[in-house]
């Protein structure tokens, strides 16, 4: 019995080690849950990587850029400077959207990253006004709708043109201000707020964020830049 056992263990495995060959490429099937197609999770392997390093706790921000299209900073014409905390709003941002299963990295993670990074002044005023990561999480949930199980996403999950908007719109409004200093992750949250289509922003709306919040963000916004370290 036992050799008979053993003899069909073999055979099952050997079948599965041949038919790991043979699976079509663009999808897999467990069950009846279907798992996304494979050029959905290699678009993370085109997604911006974030360059940084580490030094005890605190990431160098004069290391760190964050992706950004505006026109001025790509072309090298204008020089901006991400600070610490935006950065690991950033890093944390992709970091909850695999948790959350998703193939991309949207303006729902990137709030979501600001609270989990937790010292910033964005971070400070949310939770003040009750906008918890648990409360974002399920807003998420309810606004994008829940991955599939078995999914995983891409180790650096590729921003949406939502997220890359908010990020640009931060670039954009400090260099509007002419101001030194950097840009932060009090910028980074108005730029969710101010694309009205944005799960981000519906998130926020749905949580009490309004308008006159955004007004005490935006005067804070420039102070904690310019008392930002270099």
């Amino acid at each position: 019995m036992a050799t008979a056992a053993h003899q069909v263990a073999a055979t099952f495995l050997s079948f599965l080690s041949s038919s790991t060959h043979h699976l079509a490429p663009s999808s897999v099937s467990l069950g009846t849950t279907s798992v996304l197609p494979v050029s959905l999770r290699a678009a993370g392997t085109r997604g911006p990587r974030l360059a940084y390093r580490l030094r005890g706790r605190r990431v160098g921000a004069a290391v760190a850029q964050l992706p950004t299209t505006h026109p001025e900073v790509v072309s090298g014409e204008k020089k901006i400077r991400w600070s610490s905390r935006a950065v690991r709003s950033f890093a944390m941002a992709e970091l909850e959207a695999r948790k959350m299963r998703y193939p991309t990295t949207g303006t729902e993670g990137l709030l979501m990253g600001i609270l989990v990074e937790g010292t910033s002044g964005a971070a400070k005023l949310l939770r003040a006004n009750g906008i918890t990561l648990l409360k974002v999480r399920e807003e998420a949930a309810n606004v994008l709708g829940k991955s599939e199980m078995f999914y995983f996403s891409p180790m650096h999950p590729p921003l949406t043109e939502a997220a890359q908007r908010a990020l640009d719109w931060a670039v954009n409004e400090k260099l509007k201000s002419g101001e030194d200093g950097e840009v932060n992750a009090n910028h980074l949250l108005l730029g969710i707020w101010s694309d009205d289509e944005s799960a981000g922003h519906k998130i926020l709306y749905s949580l009490g964020f309004d308008d006159v919040k955004a007004s005490l963000l935006a005067k804070t916004a420039d102070e904690e830049a310019a008392m930002s370290p270099r």
